[in-house]
């Protein structure tokens, strides 16, 4: 089912790569945007949004770990359940996938 080259394992390979972007991307959006807006919070002064903007970072530190272990915890659950053939084809996926045009006949 997994051989070498197949377009299983290249629409794997895509799969796995499309997870990391996410895993490490969504994260570090959420703290980017919490800080620039901490930012602007602490350049205008007012205590109130300064306040309401800690949290707000506070928030989405807690919403980029739990996006990151999310993304972790369904790789190890589908390692589980997806049982011997699911693995093998998952680690056999290459990372470095790229998606052939197709040959016009």
């Amino acid at each position: 089912m997994c051989e070498e080259g197949s377009d299983l394992l290249t629409i794997i390979g895509l799969i796995k790569k499309i997870l990391l972007i996410l895993q490490i991307g969504i994260p570090i959006i959420l703290l980017v945007f919490g800080t620039i807006d901490l930012g602007k919070a602490v350049m205008a002064g007012d205590e109130k949004e300064i306040k309401a903007a800690t949290g707000a970072l506070l928030k989405r530190a807690i919403a980029a770990v739990a996006v990151f272990l999310l993304v972790l915890l369904v790789s190890i659950v589908t390692g589980w359940v997806g049982g011997d053939e699911w693995k093998a084809c998952w680690n056999a996926a290459d990372e470095d996938v790229t998606i052939n045009p197709i040959d016009p006949m």
